[in-house]
Order: structure tokens, then C-alpha cells, then sequence
């Protein structure tokens, strides 16, 4: 991955001032990673997907609202969850169509965590109304890009909505380069995800190489078993204007 863009520090500032978050990880964090109740799969897939630096990065703390877009059984909902803790809220939200596959595990899941609501709503009508001071959708923003531009900008258009002004949007997909069909490959340059996201009006704020990894050379299929479920990332923060 190439090209960063600086921290918008002030927005930040005055997004964590407006709702009370706090910024900073909720006490407890580490330790909710290691948790016996934890799955163990989940864990097996920190080393990869690095929780702390990622929502580090995207500014997550204690006390927000987030909104987990296209969530699954929810990975990224758990580690949301500790990271907002008992005062923050995850919005787990997924199409309705994926709603026999995941709802059992989803279910489950919140139960036990407290702070997490599942949503299940069709993308471009969840529903929120700046409800939410911060949104993150992992490895999704692709198959919406490989629909067309209508369907990707209602995508985005949706959860635009659904954040505060002043909100932030993490955004991590399977890196893709130019000239592979990376439709076909489950994949996504960077920089056609960021003109996306500045398309639906959001101002891209960083990238990060946290998920880089290089043995990926963005040639195979984002399942290939021998890229080990740890392709190259990207992973960009976004923010909704004031």
C-alpha cells in the first residue's frame, strides 16, 4: 500500500467532545481479547487483523455508538464492543437476506457481550439518523464496488446517514492493483475506494499499513488457502463533515 493522508486532529477532538467518548479504548480491553468466554477462533485471528491498532487508528473509544456494517457472525462486533465498553453501544447490523446464516451466532453473541443490538436491514435503508459517532465495515466494500457505482454509493450514502456530524468511518477490504480483475478476485484498489468515499462525501482522512502484508501480491482470489485468510489490506479512516 502507498500514498497516506495526515490526521484531521481537530475534527477528532471535536467529535469525541460533542458525544462524551472518551477516544480512548475502554479499560478492559486486553483483557476482554483473552476472555475464556472469547471464542477461540476469534483469537486465532488477532494476530492478523491487530484489534488494538486498528481501532486505535480509527479513534474508537469508551462510550460511543458504533455501527458495525455488514457484521456477519461478528468478529469486528466483539472487539467493538469491548473497545466502547458497558457505557458504548455496537449497532451489529446485516442484510436481511443474510439473516438465516448469521442470526443464531449473532444472537448469542450479543447476549453475552451486553452492548450489542443486532440490526437486519437492507443496505441503503438501516434506518439511522446520525445515530451513531462511528461506523466500521471489514472486508464488504468490495463486493458492493463489483455491483456498480449505484449500488456502492448507496452503500456508502446509508451509513453516511446513520453518523453524526463529525463522525468516523473505518473501511478495511482485500487490496487489489490496477489491471487484475479484481471484480473476479474479491477485491479493491485503494484508490478507487477512497474516490468512493469522497463521492458519498466523505473526507478521507489517513490510510494505515497496519493489515499490509506483502507476501500478497494481489493476484489471487482473496480465499486462495495459500494466502492463509491474511490477505493485504487496506485500511482508511473516513470522517463525515461537521
Amino acid at each position: 500500500m502507498t500514498s497516506r493522508n495526515p490526521l484531521f486532529v481537530c475534527a477528532a477532538v471535536m467529535l469525541l467532545a460533542s458525544t462524551g467518548a472518551s477516544g480512548k479504548l475502554a479499560e478492559g480491553f486486553d483483557d476482554a481479547l483473552v476472555a475464556p468466554e472469547r471464542p477461540a477462533g476469534d483469537k486465532d485471528r488477532d494476530e492478523n487483523r491487530h484489534p488494538r491498532e486498528v481501532l486505535e487508528f480509527g479513534g474508537i473509544g469508551a462510550g460511543m455508538t458504533v455501527l458495525d456494517v455488514a457484521a456477519g457472525s461478528g468478529w469486528y462486533t466483539e472487539v467493538l464492543s469491548a473497545a466502547v465498553g458497558p457505557e458504548g453501544h455496537v449497532i451489529a447490523h446485516n442484510s436481511v437476506q443474510r439473516r438465516a446464516r448469521v442470526e443464531e451466532a449473532m444472537t448469542a453473541r450479543a447476549d453475552r457481550l451486553g452492548n450489542v443490538t443486532p440490526l437486519y436491514a437492507e443496505t441503503g435503508a438501516v434506518g439511522l439518523d446520525a445515530e451513531a459517532d462511528a461506523a466500521l465495515t471489514a472486508l464488504n466494500l468490495h463486493d458492493y464496488a463489483s455491483r456498480g457505482t449505484d449500488a456502492l454509493q448507496a452503500f456508502l450514502t446509508d451509513i453516511y446517514a446513520a453518523l453524526r456530524p463529525g463522525g468516523v468511518f473505518i473501511v478495511i477490504d482485500h487490496e487489489g492493483s490496477a489491471g487484475n480483475d479484481n471484480s473476479a478476485l474479491h477485491r479493491m484498489e485503494l484508490s478507487a475506494a477512497r474516490a468512493a468515499l469522497e463521492e458519498a462525501g466523505f473526507v478521507v482522512e489517513a490510510a494505515s499499513d497496519i493489515l499490509d502484508n506483502p507476501d500478497d501480491d494481489h493476484s489471487l482470489h482473496m480465499r486462495d488457502e495459500s494466502l492463509g485468510r491474511n490477505t493485504d489490506r487496506f485500511l482508511i479512516r473516513a470522517r463525515k463533515p461537521e
